[in-house]
C-alpha cells in the first residue's frame, strides 16, 4: 500500500479520485488548498502527490516548486490546461507525469501505477560509505560488523548524508529533509542529533571520521579511508 497526498479543490473530483485510489489499495489523504497540501507533502513523507494546477490560494506550479525544494517525491499533475506551454512549464517544474481533465479513473490509476513502479525501480536498497551501511527497507544501520542502535530522525539523518557523500549540506537543508522544516528551525535541533549520532558512530566533532563539519556552511559525510 502506498501513500498518496491528492490537493484538489473541487469536491467531486477529489472524492472520485480519492475513492478511485483507495481502491486500488492506497492510502489517500486530501487537501483543497495548496498550502495544506504542501504541509501534507513535507511532513507526511508520502510515496507520491497527486495535484492540481488550478488552486485557490496558490498557483500549482508554484506549489510544484515549493514540493521540489524540500523532496523529490513524485508528483503526477491533473489540469483542465492543456496548452503545451503549460505542459512543458509543469514538467520542467518538476512533475512526473500530467493528465488533462477530463480523464477515465482507469487511465488515472494506470498512470500511478506506472509512477510508483519507476520509483521503486530507481530506488536503492542499501547505501554504503567505507564500512558504514543503512538498509533503507529495513530501516537499520551498521557499522562493520556492529549493529547501529539509532533514533528515527538519527536513522533519517545519517540517510540523508549517506545518499550525497562527499557534499556539504547546510542546516536549513538538513532541517528540510529530515525534520520536513520546508522554512527553517532551530539549529540546535541539527547539533545535538549529529552529536548523538557521531557518538554511535564512535567519533567526535573534535575527532571525526565520517561526519566532518565545515565551519559557516554545514556537515558532509566521507569515507573515512579514501
Amino acid at each position: 500500500m502506498s501513500r498518496i497526498v491528492l490537493v484538489e479543490d473541487d469536491v467531486e473530483i477529489r472524492r472520485l479520485v480519492a475513492d478511485a485510489l483507495s481502491a486500488d489499495g492506497h492510502d489517500v489523504e486530501s487537501a483543497d488548498r495548496a498550502l495544506a497540501g504542501l504541509e501534507l507533502a513535507v511532513r507526511g513523507q508520502p510515496d507520491l502527490v497527486i495535484m492540481d494546477l488550478g488552486l485557490p490560494d496558490v498557483d500549482g506550479v508554484e506549489l510544484l516548486r515549493m514540493i521540489r525544494a524540500v523532496s523529490q517525491v513524485p508528483v503526477v499533475v491533473i489540469t483542465a490546461r492543456g496548452a503545451d506551454e503549460t505542459v512543458v512549464a509543469t514538467l520542467d517544474s518538476g512533475a512526473d507525469d500530467y493528465l488533462v481533465k477530463p480523464f477515465s479513473v482507469a487511465q488515472l490509476q494506470a498512470r500511478v501505477r506506472a509512477v510508483l513502479r519507476r520509483r521503486a525501480a530507481d530506488s536503492p536498497q542499501r547505501l554504503t560509505v567505507g564500512e558504514l551501511t543503512v538498509d533503507l527497507r529495513a530501516r537499520t544501520a551498521s557499522l562493520g560488523d556492529e549493529y547501529l542502535e539509532l533514533s528515527p530522525k538519527e536513522f533519517d539523518l545519517l540517510r540523508v548524508l549517506l545518499e550525497r557523500p562527499g557534499e556539504v549540506m547546510s542546516k536549513r537543508e538538513l532541517l528540510a529533509e529530515v525534520w520536513r522544516e520546508p522554512y527553517g528551525g532551530s539549529d540546535h535541533t541539527i547539533d545535538v542529533h549529529l552529536s548523538w549520532l557521531r557518538r554511535k558512530l564512535g567519533e567526535s566533532a573534535q575527532a571525526p571520521r565520517y561526519l566532518h563539519t565545515v565551519h559557516g556552511v554545514g556537515v558532509k559525510l566521507v569515507d573515512p579511508s579514501v
